[in-house]
């Protein structure tokens, strides 16, 4: 598995970027799924439904109720599937200064979408967090 694991060295060059986009989550059907004409950030098959994670311009093109907006943060750092406690720590954090984090663990990266209202005040706590482990 590729990836960085050690978790001091992931804290230290988690390096986190917002790339300011506003997004929103929405579920729907699979068969309404099929019929998008935007491909999604993000989506995860549940038993209730398909969660789609993408702009909200888009979930508004589309005429989707969606909860939002959020900013999604994108730790930079390469992190492995196999890494232990990176997602703890972060939350942890992010966590203590009252910010609500929902989680996204992808191949190379993490990203993390918090409230549109709390991106400044979460990129200052992920800075801080890789800062004091460097």
């Amino acid at each position: 598995m590729s990836g960085e694991t050690n978790l001091n060295k992931l804290l230290a060059s988690m390096s986190p970027h917002c790339d300011n986009q506003m997004y929103g989550f929405a579920t729907m059907s699979q068969n309404d799924f099929g019929q998008l004409s935007f491909t999604p950030k993000c989506m995860f098959v549940e038993d209730e439904g398909v969660t789609v994670i993408t702009t909200i311009d888009a979930l508004v093109d589309e005429n989707i109720e969606c909860m939002g907006p959020f900013a999604c943060i994108t730790l930079t750092v390469h992190s492995s599937l196999e890494a232990v406690g990176l997602t703890a720590a972060f939350a942890t954090a992010l966590g203590d200064a009252g910010i609500s984090a929902n989680v996204v663990a992808a191949y190379y990266h993490d990203h993390i979408f918090v409230d549109w209202s709390d991106k400044q005040a979460a990129m200052s706590v992920l800075e801080r967090l890789a800062f004091a482990h460097q």
